[in-house]
């Protein structure tokens, strides 16, 4: 292939451009706000399920406590009930009877009310739980959004970034030869890289030094012809600061 050294001299500047979208979307996949947010997001799953857990744990809690407080009601009732009906007197059977009825619900009673106070501090116990699982969530959901927040401006830095690179690149390709273009995006999709500067004797693509016939081939090649390296088979672009 044939092509003027000023158009492969350009297809460096092209080459900068695509190297430079490359590097803008591999910013994009690789921007340390979404592993961040990955991260977080994880925790705030964990976190919701802690807190599930703990608000079911108050809300068994409140359940048994009322339990308790109908209890302790309805022990309260038949006691007034049979205080009642020891006031009123009766006989002497009868009277013994409430009153060893009424000595076995104050004991019931009091067996209650110690059960439901020490349900109370459990509550406490959970509640507190509760309150500090919902801070950590809260502190976690905070740091999620302000990792979003950053990640958005980095995509918004990017995608503003791409499209001025993109935009250079539509005219700078369209001046060169559509042949030399088609073969640098053919080469630049295999390997990433299209177009190399040859320099000191070495492809700017793989790095590899040319020594002998390699070397000799390059230097004998007119200045219009398109080079491109043995190894690695990328376009190698002749300049002024090729050593030639």
């Amino acid at each position: 292939m044939k092509a003027s050294p000023e158009a492969q001299r350009r297809l460096l500047d092209l080459q900068a451009v695509d190297t430079a979208l490359a590097q803008l979307a591999h910013r994009r996949k690789s921007l340390p706000e979404l592993a961040e947010i990955d991260t977080v997001s994880r925790e705030l799953s964990a976190l919701e399920d802690e807190r599930v857990r703990a608000q079911v744990a108050v809300d068994d809690i409140e359940r048994d406590i009322t339990r308790f407080e109908k209890d302790i009601e309805q022990v309260r009732q038949r006691k007034d009930r049979d205080q009642k009906r020891l006031d009123g007197g009766g006989a002497l059977r009868e009277i013994e009877g409430l009153q060893h009825e009424l000595t076995t619900l104050n004991r019931r009673q009091s067996e209650l009310e110690d059960a439901e106070l020490e349900l109370m501090e459990q509550k406490e116990t959970a509640e507190a739980t509760l309150t500090e699982v919902k801070a950590r969530l809260a502190a976690a959901a905070t740091r999620r959004e302000e990792a979003e927040r950053r990640r958005d401006e980095a995509m918004s830095d990017i995608t503003k970034e791409t499209e001025f690179k993109n935009a250079s690149r539509g005219p700078l390709s369209a001046d060169l030869p559509a042949d030399l273009v088609a073969l640098y995006d053919k080469i630049r999709t295999e390997s990433g890289l299209g177009a190399a500067l040859f320099r000191s004797g070495r492809c700017g693509g793989c790095r590899i030094e040319l020594y002998g016939a390699d070397l000799n081939r390059v230097k004998s090649a007119a200045p219009d012809d398109v080079v491109r390296c043995e190894e690695c088979r990328r376009i190698m672009v002749r300049t002024a600061e090729s050593g030639l």
